[in-house]
């Protein structure tokens, strides 16, 4: 699989610099988490759920989270978890006598799931239909509550014969309260550096965060526009998103809203960018449908340290990848910082003219966007947000 796969050779070629790369569910763990990018999220008793992979796979999802836990009512676990192992017989079927029409590859799966016990038993359930299995989630971890979930995926990894990752979701009011955040915080990171082979990516639960405190963003409002929530993100990055090899991949959390909206404040998306490609429809579908706040978030969840995001709604998927691609301005800079003969350190002018590249202080920031132009492509030179868009969103 690849992202942006889904369009044709043709169009990739006039939109990237450097086409994103091929990878499998058996790539390496640092590309792996690196490309999850938007991660969708579906409830696990859809009657028609391995259609549904198939369909969001040729539309150019990578990775999904087949749900049991907070989607789905207490009622219906028994049923979502009938449902998965029927639907991923179905889906191995499927690809092992090549009967899929949209001929898309199957996207990197994960369950979440409720209990520890799950794990084990889900992976003896699937039998062979386990090979389609990249891991699970793990709700509401704590280094108290997690380890029986990382204890459990181990030993699931040991009954499925191939590697299993674990995606903790960060989402306790433990790490909320400031009393406890430090505590909390430090007590993940015991669990998941314990395990760290295992644990692919750390997700936010920011829906659970503002429920501690009966908030709800609007979609005028990003997750950093509430401070409770932003300081969270800040301390997660801070200790747990290290770049000094100590950090996990953090991911960004979940936009809400999706379809019309009644707006109160002006649209955030800047008006020149969509007429210099005559683009201005595009434009007011994405105001429409509240799109310049998921926009603006996803920047903003880059500019915190975050890497790939939460997704409820099939519409969220291309924005979120269309900002993931590497500029050919960061490309150029990445690579002229991590030229062999700079090693020494030092600074020099841009090859755009425009800004400052410090050696040494930059190294791990060129090193961050390599990995993601791997796996995301380097746009054309002439190429931005707004095009990447307008190629992926049906008209």
């Amino acid at each position: 699989m690849r992202h942006f796969g889904h369009l044709s050779p043709e169009v990739r070629q006039r939109l990237f610099h450097q086409e994103p790369a091929e990878f499998t569910a058996d790539s390496p763990a640092r590309l792996l988490s690196a490309a999850l990018g938007a991660t969708l999220y579906s409830p696990a008793t859809r009657p028609h759920l391995a259609d549904d992979i198939l369909k969001q796979a040729a539309r150019g999802v990578v990775s999904m989270v087949l749900c049991l836990e907070d989607s789905i009512g207490d009622a219906d676990v028994a049923y979502g978890e009938e449902n998965l192992v029927a639907q991923f017989t179905d889906l191995a079927a499927r690809a092992r006598t090549g009967e899929n029409p949209d001929g898309a590859d199957v996207p990197l799966l994960f369950v979440r799931v409720r209990v520890p016990g799950q794990i084990t038993d889900l992976v003896r359930r699937l039998g062979p239909a386990v090979r389609l299995l990249s891991g699970f989630v793990l709700p509401k971890f704590t280094g108290e509550r997690g380890l029986p979930f990382l204890e459990a995926v181990q030993e699931a990894e040991a009954v499925a014969g191939r590697r299993l990752f674990a995606m903790p979701v960060l989402e306790s009011p433990e790490l909320l309260y400031r009393e406890s955040r430090v505590e909390t915080l430090e007590g993940i990171y015991r669990a998941v550096d314990k395990y760290r082979d295992r644990v692919l990516a750390l997700r936010l639960g920011v829906t659970d965060f503002c429920s501690s405190y009966g908030l709800r963003r609007s979609p005028d409002m990003t997750a950093y526009d509430v401070q409770v929530v932003a300081s969270v993100i800040a301390d997660v990055v801070n200790m747990l998103g290290r770049a000094d090899g100590t950090g996990f991949t953090v991911t960004g959390p979940v936009w809400e809203y999706f379809g019309k909206r009644t707006r109160m404040f002006k649209p955030q998306l800047r008006q020149s960018p969509f007429v210099q490609v005559q683009a201005a429809e595009l434009r007011e579908r994405l105001i429409e449908e509240a799109m310049d706040g998921l926009l603006r978030e996803i920047s903003l969840d880059q500019a915190n340290g975050l890497l790939g995001k939460t997704c409820i709604h099939p519409s969220h998927v291309l924005p979120v990848h269309a900002l993931s691609v590497v500029s050919h301005e960061e490309f150029s800079d990445a690579v002229d910082i991590l030229r062999p003969e700079r090693c020494g350190g030092g600074v020099l002018r841009s090859a755009y003219t425009n800004k400052m590249n410090e050696v040494k202080p930059h190294r791990a920031w060129a090193e961050r966007t390599l990995l993601r132009a791997e796996v995301f492509g380097v746009a054309r030179q002439d190429v931005g947000f707004v095009e990447l868009l307008a190629a992926g969103i049906p008209g």
